[in-house]
């Protein structure tokens, strides 16, 4: 799971959309489910990062694609460059990014 420690979630959230959206974040798209992938073609539709919001959080759970197994190097991947993505686009709108190590409650892997 990646963790955003924000005084704003749901903005935090929009604002990750919008720039998709605008074609300033090229590296995520995201679909009508809520869902987001990672776009570059070695990394595309191997797992989903969903996102939930609570006080103080915005939280993203990676989600495998379909009966597929979410390897290592996606785990990492995906929770590595969405922090990477929030800190180049967001980094007045969030204080800290963490991600676990392992799978979490709310992680799909397997």
């Amino acid at each position: 799971m990646v963790t955003l420690t924000t005084t704003t979630p749901e903005e935090l959230l929009r604002q990750f959309r919008k720039a998709i959206s605008e074609g300033h974040v090229v590296t995520w798209k995201y679909y009508a489910d809520g869902d987001f992938t990672h776009t570059p073609p070695q990394w595309s539709g191997k797992a989903y990062m969903r996102p939930s919001t609570e006080n103080g959080k915005l939280k993203f759970n990676i989600i495998k694609a379909g009966a597929t197994t979410v390897t290592k190097p996606v785990y990492a991947v995906y929770h590595g460059r969405l922090i990477e993505s929030f800190t180049e686009h967001f980094d007045k709108l969030f204080s800290q990014g963490n991600a676990t190590a392992l799978a979490t409650f709310g992680d799909e892997i397997s």
